[in-house]
């Protein structure tokens, strides 16, 4: 048994088969990035933090303590829980972990002739009692805290505490009053009858809404309802439109890493890993979209279209740009990003596509992501584009502008990533996935190259965000005007009309979108 938690073997299966038939490890589980997007997340399983999946993210967890036997790894979790951290229960059976709640192994000894049935019960009912103590105080909030704490964990033995459990942690608490007990029983049901509704495979708009109302403020007093949360709100924002542009603006371009999963990324050995750049904008991109939902849904208007406006979604543009036509020739992730976001376009528009169907917010939310995803994902081709092929400065352009026209790259790249340094992360973070090894087999033949193009990419955005010089409309109307007042070689000097055209630009107020 260890007292302190430690890091994890190297082969944690094989480590934890060899302590023993009976032997279970607790293990702290550290929240994941989700790096598969909002529809790669299926309806989580309260009370359990799904480390034991197939392809979970084994460093995640951090090993706690090794038990023998169910009885002593009960007693040890009841102890261990701190009601913040998810504390998780696991076996290996053939190399296979396996996850259990804490309830599983209280229903299995209270079925166990041979189990201390009373010693049982007073380690569950101090358990309970504690989840009160420790919880946010005021108006029975701590006992509407433990009663769900009890559903999520507990609810493979009861769904809310038996007397044998409530009645000595009320006494304990000194509210052993009816009302209080009424108060439990009932919270336990409906946190029940809540986690039995994320089963249920049509959920309309409103009825997502009403569930996470009634999830949100028990989530930061049980932190194994977090997940629920999280989860209700995506499908929220899944099925709002201005959501879903949002997110089509924000979400890093992840074609590489979907697609090597998607085809032999399983076969290698090992776990393809998203790079930590793009990764953490994924995170930021879905973190933001989730307070946009929370904010339009909890009657925070404002607060809403502060967020949609600081994120516009681009213009679609009716046909694709030199640059980034060009970037797409070149470029075997950008032309699979192009080629996928039609297919999913097909996909939602397809007959048989019976979820939409059912569901029209679903649709139309979707329409709306696909719509601006492709504006979106054309503004960044046009910008990687004109990083990796520059285009001559024309030799008629006076000297004073040709500053200002190399700046026009430098703005096109901050109206898709941001700025300029998101950028610099971004493709620094794809470069760093398209080298890691071994490469998956069905682009071998292109990874070369795809490096080398964004090695090109960053070396003229690196030389961009060093030597660049930003403009204003002022800095640009200018260097026009000196540039426009200057005779140029061979042609006539300026005339009086050219000298009140000059006054006239220099005069005239500034019209956004006109100048830019």
């Amino acid at each position: 048994m260890s007292e302190q938690p430690t890091h994890l073997p190297d082969d944690f299966r094989t480590w934890l088969a060899e302590r023993g038939q009976d032997a279970y490890a607790l293990v702290w589980v550290a929240k994941g990035s989700e790096p598969t997007g909002f529809e790669g997340t299926e309806a989580p399983r309260v009370g359990e933090s799904g480390i034991a999946l197939a392809g979970a993210d084994l460093s995640r967890i951090t090993s706690q303590d090794v038990t023998h036997g169910r009885a002593e790894t009960l007693r040890r979790w009841l102890q261990l829980d701190d009601g913040i951290r998810h504390l998780a229960i696991l076996t290996t059976e053939s190399g296979t972990l396996r996850e259990h709640t804490p309830g599983e192994l209280a229903a299995e000894l209270l079925h166990d002739p041979a189990n201390d049935e009373a010693r049982l019960t007073e380690q569950l009912a101090g358990w309970f009692y504690r989840r009160n103590a420790e919880a946010q105080q005021g108006l029975e909030l701590g006992w509407i805290a433990a009663a769900a704490a009890w559903t999520c964990h507990m609810r493979a033995l009861a769904s809310y505490p038996p007397p044998s459990v409530l009645t000595p942690s009320l006494e304990r608490a000194g509210e052993l009053d009816e009302p209080t007990a009424d108060l439990v029983v009932t919270t336990g049901l409906r946190t029940v009858d809540l986690i039995d509704r994320l089963e249920r495979p049509y959920r309309t708009r409103t009825e997502l809404i009403e569930d996470w109302h009634a999830v949100e403020p028990l989530a930061a007093d049980v932190p194994a309802l977090a997940p629920m949360a999280d989860w209700l709100l995506d499908q929220i924002a899944l099925r709002d439109a201005s959501a879903q542009q949002l997110r089509a603006v924000l979400e890093p371009d992840l074609t590489d890493y979907l697609r090597d999963r998607r085809a032999d990324g399983a076969l290698l050995g090992t776990t393809l890993v998203l790079d930590a750049a793009r990764a953490a904008h994924l995170a930021q991109a879905r973190d933001t979209v989730r307070a946009y939902t929370a904010a339009a849904h909890s009657g925070r208007e404002s607060e809403a279209r502060q967020l949609l406006d600081a994120f516009p979604v681009p213009a679609r543009d009716l046909s694709t740009s030199g640059p980034a036509a060009t970037w797409r020739e070149n470029s075997a992730t950008a032309a699979d990003a192009v080629e996928d976001l039609a297919a999913q376009r097909a996909a939602t528009g397809a007959e048989d596509s019976t979820d939409y169907l059912a569901d029209p917010e679903l649709l139309h939310a979707a329409t709306s992501y696909l719509a601006a995803r492709e504006a979106q994902l054309h503004l960044r081709h046009d910008a990687l584009g004109r990083l990796a092929f520059p285009a001559p400065i024309p030799r008629e352009l006076p000297e004073e502008l040709a500053p200002v026209a190399a700046a026009q790259t430098q703005r096109r790249v901050i109206e898709a990533f941001g700025t300029l340094e998101r950028a610099t992360e971004a493709l620094e973070g794809q470069l760093h996935y398209q080298l890691q090894q071994p490469v998956p087999a069905h682009r071998r033949a292109t990874t070369d190259a795809e490096s080398d193009l964004l090695n090109r990419a960053l070396g003229v955005l690196e030389h961009t965000r060093t030597d660049g010089v930003a403009f204003d409309e002022a800095d640009i109307r200018a260097r026009l005007q000196e540039a426009m007042a200057r005779p140029a070689a061979g042609r006539p000097a300026s005339t009086g009309h050219d000298e009140a055209h000059a006054q006239a630009l220099a005069a005239a107020p500034a019209v956004p979108g006109m100048d830019r």
